[in-house]
């Protein structure tokens, strides 16, 4: 094994240790009771995830758990080891998936700052200790102590048979640990500064638990140095990978930090700290403490100034759009009942004290940040964001000025702003004009992916102007005719169905507006039917295991055929409905196969549905049917009689 340690340490000989044969041999040593092969193995291990080609198959052979197990707290070990596993622990952490996996072994990724960034750590002397996130603690006895030891006391002596959250009493351990270190000056001596003195200072990273890592993150928050801040606040990013971490983060008071910094003076600062409260507020539970910490300020600010980088507008568009949740809120808060071109909600000033949270009593900032939402120069901001920027950009800011549409004096500042011509640039985005281009390979690939995300826009944008259309003021203005059109050509594009339900909603709505007389190839229902309905039934008979979901679908095409609807038929075989369909007339209940076959029997009266029927096993299948003289055996034998056989 040492033979092996020494070999390691040229590149090209690791190639040829990293094999399967030998790396579960490595593995296992590690369990060894021989503390010197625990050693060896180690280094080689080490020495291994020094390439990056071996990454792949050292993880692959389960390394990290291996490796991970001896950082921990309660394993005991030599510092040798536990040097080694760092090391290549931290190697593959520098890939962004290994470093899931080392931070679901319970390591987090700290930066390693320097013991002069931790000068300007000021501890709160004289003060009544608090939890991590803020809350305070009920005062029992005289007074504080004035070099923080009530702080310690409170951490070392958690009682768990009290009342709390066991993520506070971590909080509290770890806040108590790392501030204690941070006061001695023993912060980062051991924390293999000197295995990684060969790396530039804003490369080092320390492996700590989940718990003191946590704690060390929120530590460096408070203090001056730009680097350090900026280096852990994408460690707040990295290790948010899960709710156990965003919870871990908000319990230690991490989001009153993230927010102060949002106002910090350096451009790389407030990109790193956005990062991390966009990686936070993921979890529902953390949004409400963000709003409630003063986030929405800081972020209007942010979207009002158009020169912030893309990456930076996009973070923040997620924060808001999360925080405001127009999915959900517009639902749970704002209507008694479905609105179906009907405003059956709440009346407009109820619509406004619950937008800016009167109706739940919340604080007078909130409130104050919320009305600063529905300003001028914000709303301006999203239209030019929908004129000009990414699918990604579009999405978010029709998403957002949906739900600032729900109250009416939002409504009248949309209403001096020229919002349709936001809407028209997504709606005629170069990737629905380029459908008929003949893409290959790569680009095929890359096509799909710009399909997808302006999908995603289209489906927003459609749903912003569905609830525009509730406001006469903007039905008198906007040139429905216009919009018609544009929705229907994307109708007919290749966009994935599921962004063409709100289109084919929104055609609808806008018909309604259209009057009788429009100059189209066809009517609006009848697009929204051949290429929103038909497509999506199709669909659900295909991938539904609900035999009732089936059946419902397979009825509701019957229907829409027998009523002689233009290229119905055709729009059915063109989906490649003919093989789904013969196969429930195979497996169906007793109403999905006479639909299924009233529906291939209108197919068979064209000749060029022929083969295709018969390819799909369809003569096998209405035989077994005609001879078992089940309940639909004429129409299978009328079926019969049409094709040639």
């Amino acid at each position: 094994m040492c033979a092996l340690w020494n070999l390691s340490v040229d590149e090209k000989l690791r190639v040829k240790i990293a094999n399967i044969d030998i790396l579960p041999l490595l593995i296992n040593c590690l369990d060894d009771n021989d503390i010197k092969v625990k050693e060896a193995a180690g280094g080689v291990l080490a020495n291994l995830a020094l390439s990056n080609c071996n990454h792949k198959i050292i993880v692959e052979a389960g390394v990290i758990p291996k490796l991970a197990k001896l950082l921990k707290i309660d394993v005991e070990g030599s510092k040798v080891i536990r040097k080694e596993a760092r090391n290549a622990l931290l190697e593959l952490a520098k890939d962004p998936y290994y470093r899931i996996l080392v931070i679901e072994e319970g390591l987090v990724p700290v930066p390693m700052v320097g013991a002069d960034a931790y000068k300007s750590f000021r501890p709160q002397l004289y003060s009544w200790p608090t939890m991590p996130d803020g809350t305070e603690i009920e005062q029992t006895s005289k007074g504080p102590s004035r070099f923080g030891a009530s702080e310690l006391l409170l951490g070392l002596n958690v009682d768990k048979n009290v009342d709390i959250e066991e993520a506070k009493i971590n909080a509290i351990v770890g806040r108590t640990q790392q501030q204690f270190l941070a006061r001695i000056g023993a912060i980062e001596l051991n924390d293999g500064k000197k295995s990684q003195a060969e790396f530039p200072t804003d490369q080092r990273l320390a492996l700590l638990p989940w718990m003191d890592g946590v704690a060390r993150l929120v530590l460096i928050l408070g203090l001056d140095d730009e680097v350090a801040l900026s280096r852990a606040a994408e460690s707040i990013a990295d290790s948010s990978i899960n709710e156990h971490m965003r919870t871990s983060f908000k319990e230690a008071g991490a989001i009153k930090h993230l927010i102060q910094l949002l106002d910090h003076n350096s451009g790389a600062v407030r990109s790193a700290v956005t990062h991390a409260l966009e990686r936070l507020s993921v979890s529902s539970g953390d949004c409400e403490v963000l709003e409630a910490e003063g986030i929405l300020h800081p972020l209007v600010s942010t979207l009002k100034h158009s020169e912030n980088s893309e990456s930076l507008m996009e973070k923040t568009l997620d924060i808001l759009a999360r925080i405001l949740d127009p999915s959900k809120e517009m639902k749970s808060k704002f209507y008694d009942g479905p609105v179906n071109g009907s405003k059956k909600g709440l009346d407009a000033s109820r619509r406004l004290d619950a937008f800016v949270g009167l109706t739940e009593d919340r604080p007078v900032s909130i409130m104050e940040s919320r009305k600063e939402l529905l300003d001028s120069a914000v709303i301006t901001r999203l239209i030019e964001i929908l004129k000009a920027s990414s699918s990604n950009l579009q999405r978010k800011a029709a998403s957002i000025l949906e739900f600032m549409t729900i109250i009416e004096p939002s409504m009248e500042t949309i209403m001096t702003v020229d919002i349709s011509s936001g809407l028209d640039a997504v709606f005629q985005q170069k990737v629905l004009k380029d459908m008929e281009a003949d893409v290959e390979g790569q680009e095929l690939d890359k096509y799909a992916l710009e399909l997808e995300e302006a999908g995603l826009a289209v489906s927003a944008a459609s749903r912003l102007l569905t609830k525009l259309l509730e406001s006469e003021k903007f039905c008198q203005k906007v040139d429905s005719d216009h919009f018609t059109k544009l929705l229907c050509k994307i109708l007919k594009s290749d966009i994935p169905l599921h962004n063409k339900d709100w289109v084919a909603a929104c055609l609808v709505k806008l018909s309604s507006f259209s009057g009788p007389n429009v100059d189209f190839e066809n009517p609006v229902n009848m697009e929204v039917t051949l290429y929103e309905t038909i497509p999506r039934l199709l669909e659900q008979i295909k991938l539904s295991l609900s035999p009732e979901a089936q059946e419902a679908a397979v009825v509701e095409l019957n229907r829409i055929i027998s009523e002689g609807v233009v290229d119905s038929t055709r729009a059915v075989a063109s989906e490649g409905g003919i093989f789904p369909l013969v196969k429930l007339i195979e497996e169906g209940s007793e109403r999905a196969v006479e639909a299924a076959l009233s529906i291939l029997y209108n197919l068979s009266m064209d000749s060029e549905n022929h083969s295709a029927i018969i390819a799909a096993g369809a003569v096998p299948a209405l035989r077994r049917i005609v001879l078992s003289q089940r309940s639909h055996w004429t129409r299978a034998l009328r079926l019969l009689r049409n094709l040639p056989v």
